[in-house]
């Protein structure tokens, strides 16, 4: 049985949550390994919707450990209030079912502020980040100024890492006339929230490895999307880490053979929040009907959401740079009902046929979708548990988008509710 990572192969939102909760049950471990509190999981389990942004899916499922690796980025306040939220419904988080990489950055009040502050300027083009910090946080990291959840554990001797990272930011504040931060409140703050997190921390790679060699199965739990990786997205438009497959080893601390079977998830259409090219953008009465009948507005912002036709292109090209081996195509059912549902099959880049996103952020405003038309299907296909149960002329669409991308499409997705699955290939069975 092999190990599955879980990555979105457009521009996230493809409903990751509810794969990795329904795959969650064949696992033992899930373990989050990139990104921040600004994704959006959205879990319908029994008629109880749960909203998750930074713990992992599998959270809600008793029995399974879930992890958060040392890759993401963690607001300690936001996680705490997460908690709090999945307590109230029910939901017990302890220590027993999560675990909190002890090396993992931490996301600070100051980092909020500046990412919040950098949209808002008129300064500079806005990249359409959601303001939570993500960025600022990963920042630091790099520049090896950050503070990580270890830092909680020993506050007596934390002030030279605060004064360290202040007199950067400080810098930066003084620059743009904002107050500057007081050393003395950060520490008071650490001080109140540290207790509430370090109780769930550890070293996660040594977690993962005795996982390994127990043979137990773990799911590796992507957030954002591929298109939105920082190295193969629509790059300035991107998130700040890298979202493909190849990230779940070094955000969780295991080596890249642990990684078996990836599965990206993509929606039968495509979707995009914020700002950046979207070469199928539909701004008519069509994309207004994919976004009322598929919902489509951010878990964590409530931003709605770019709607447009599905783009094998950039479905072929994340398959490549994400080590895809399977789709899990999601939201099929939204589409029922068209007369005719189009895929676009290439660009036309002035005098230019393309076969790719370029990679030139000038170029990618530029592209005009070519498409390729597909009789509609007036049936219902939501709800539907079987092959048998779906229309003739929706199979056929399917087909269609696995010959366009080259990937099978291993799992199928007709409603936000957990069984409302259709199983083709098993991703833990593996390639």
């Amino acid at each position: 049985m092999a190990n599955v990572a879980v990555i979105g192969a457009q521009w996230g939102d493809e409903g990751k949550g509810k794969i990795v909760d329904w795959l969650s049950a064949r696992a033992d471990v899930v373990v989050r390994f990139q990104g921040g509190h600004n994704a959006g999981h959205t879990l319908v389990i029994d008629g109880v919707t749960y909203k998750l942004s930074l713990l992992p899916s599998g959270v809600v499922r008793p029995g399974k450990l879930g992890i958060i690796g040392n890759g993401v980025v963690i607001d300690p306040w936001a996680l705490v209030e997460e908690i709090d939220r999945l307590k109230s419904q029910g939901v017990k988080v302890t220590p027993d079912n999560l675990m909190i990489a002890e090396n993992a950055a931490l996301i600070l009040p100051l980092h909020r502020e500046l990412d919040r502050f950098r949209e808002s300027s008129n300064r500079v083009a806005r990249i359409g980040t959601t303001g939570r910090g993500i960025g600022p946080a990963y920042e630091d990291k790099v520049g090896r100024r950050a503070l990580r959840v270890i830092d909680l554990k020993n506050l007596d001797s934390i002030g030279p890492k605060i004064d360290r990272l202040l007199a950067h930011h400080n810098a930066l504040r003084r620059g743009s006339g904002i107050e500057e931060v007081d050393a003395a409140a950060l520490l008071r703050e650490l001080t109140e929230i540290a207790p509430k997190v370090l109780c769930y921390a550890g070293p996660v790679w040594r977690k993962l490895e005795q996982v390994r060699l127990e043979g137990r199965r773990v799911l590796f739990e992507g957030a954002q999307g591929a298109l939105l990786d920082v190295d193969h997205g629509t790059y300035p438009f991107v998130t700040s880490s890298n979202t493909v497959a190849g990230e779940a080893a070094p955000g969780s601390g295991c080596g890249p053979r642990d990684i078996g079977f990836v599965l990206g998830i993509a929606k039968a259409y495509t979707t995009r929040v914020g700002e950046g090219p979207f070469p199928t953008e539909l701004n008519d009465e069509t994309g207004e009907r994919i976004g009322r009948t598929g919902a489509e507005f951010g878990t964590v912002t409530g931003r709605k959401r770019r709607c447009g036709w599905f783009d094998a292109v950039l479905l072929r090209q994340t398959a490549a740079t994400g080590g895809i081996d399977g789709i899990a195509l999601t939201k099929l059912d939204v589409l029922d009902g068209f007369d005719h549902v189009q895929i676009c099959v290439g660009y036309r880049l002035g005098d230019r046929m393309l076969d790719h996103l370029p990679a030139d952020a000038h170029d990618q405003v530029r592209l005009e979708p070519v498409y390729e038309t597909m009789q509609g299907w007036s049936e219902s296909t939501r709800g539907a548990r079987s092959w048998a149960q779906l229309p003739a002329l929706a199979i056929k669409y399917i087909r269609r988008v696995e010959e366009l991308i080259a990937v099978p499409v291993a799992l199928l997705s007709t409603s936000p509710e957990r069984d409302d699955t259709i199983l083709v290939r098993d991703p833990f069975m593996g390639r």
